[in-house]
């Protein structure tokens, strides 16, 4: 009977509630979609006997690919393997060795992470995006801004103030508003919440030109992909079909054997001592144990990304996670200088 008269206090209490009502922002027209492009020539990539390293060591050899126009190729491969760095490669950031030709009438739109380091500071986020926008799409700058969580006061943030994960968010819009017919994406759907993801992924769709992605998102891959091009060991293996059918081949394939420990210390005490002076013989020690380090700092990353793809409908875990292999690519990158150090230091 107490609860009965409580219950029946607070009900006459919210009817004399007046309710507040609030306009909801209708987003069901609002579609992101790749302004019209020039058509491209058949092949927007051609690859021929590609090579990048490092000093002495190879991160790919032997390239020889083509991309016809209209494919989506994913480019797969563990953490560290080299697949940022081929695509630095298409993009003319870094030198290799071979010949790498983009086709005729090809208009790029690139997205990878340092992209969003090299947004104008000075600019806030409405004028970042205000500074792209043609069209009637400028009328719904706001809208599109809200659907990637820079409503309200947040557009008027400058760039300079804005977090990793807010600048890559931030770099996503603008690349879609930009006429492209070749789209290379470096893991586009980190940092992005469930609605933003499927905003990309909707223009993605739309999107009728040529898409070459680096992902370890699954659902992304396997929504998209008609080409999987894997990267392991230095070599980049062709799988000229979708991603189902290309995880069942590797499935099918037999587990590579690992050298027994034993005959890896056996063989170790067989070949002669380094030559060298004193400082070259303690560099190529210290070269080892880096080495090691890179390889566990390799596995470190790659269970990250299995963590990663566990916590995908998770935004604040993801973020958390996605922070934590931030650092860790960061680690990874320190390891890999400190190798060249000492393999120049080693004369290797």
């Amino acid at each position: 009977p107490t609860k009965a008269v409580q219950v029946q206090s607070r009900i006459k209490q919210l009817e004399k509630i007046v309710p507040i009502e609030i306009d909801e922002i209708d987003n069901s027209a609002l579609h992101l979609k790749f302004p019209p492009c020039l058509r491209s020539g058949d092949y927007p990539v051609i690859c021929e006997d590609v090579e990048k390293k490092y000093g002495d060591h190879t991160v790919f050899s032997g390239v020889n690919l083509t991309i016809k126009r209209g494919e989506k190729v994913a480019f797969v491969g563990k953490n560290g393997e080299g697949k940022s760095t081929l695509v630095k490669c298409i993009m003319d950031e870094i030198p290799f060795t071979g010949n790498l030709k983009v086709g005729h009438n090809v208009q790029i739109g690139y997205f990878a992470q340092n992209q969003a380091q090299m947004l104008d500071g000075e600019l806030t986020v409405f004028e970042t995006i205000d500074n792209v926008a043609r069209g009637e799409v400028r009328l719904k700058i706001n809208d599109i801004l809200g659907a990637f969580m820079f409503g309200g006061e947040a557009s008027d943030k400058k760039v300079k103030v804005l977090s990793g994960g807010e600048r890559s968010r931030l770099a996503m819009i603008r690349l879609l508003l930009e006429p492209v017919n070749l789209l290379i994406l470096d893991e586009p759907t980190n940092h992005l919440d469930i609605a933003s993801r499927e905003w990309i992924e909707e223009a993605v769709e739309a999107f009728d030109g040529t898409l070459l992605f680096v992902s370890h998102d699954r659902y992304f891959i396997n929504r998209f992909a008609t080409r999987v091009w894997e990267l392991e060991e230095q070599r980049i293996t062709d799988y000229p079909m979708g991603f189902a059918r290309y995880r069942k081949i590797k499935a099918e394939q037999p587990a590579k054997k690992a050298e027994p420990e034993k005959t890896v210390k056996e063989k170790s005490l067989t070949e002669k001592p380094p030559r060298g002076n004193k400082n070259q013989q303690a560099a190529r020690r210290q070269l080892t144990i880096c080495e090691r380090e890179i390889a566990q700092q390799e596995e470190a990353l790659a269970a990250l990304d299995a963590r990663l793809e566990e916590a995908a409908s998770d935004y604040e875990k993801y973020s958390a996670l996605y922070a934590e292999k931030e650092a860790q690519e960061q680690k990874l990158t320190e390891l890999m200088e400190r190798w060249e150090a000492l393999a120049a230091e080693a004369g290797e």
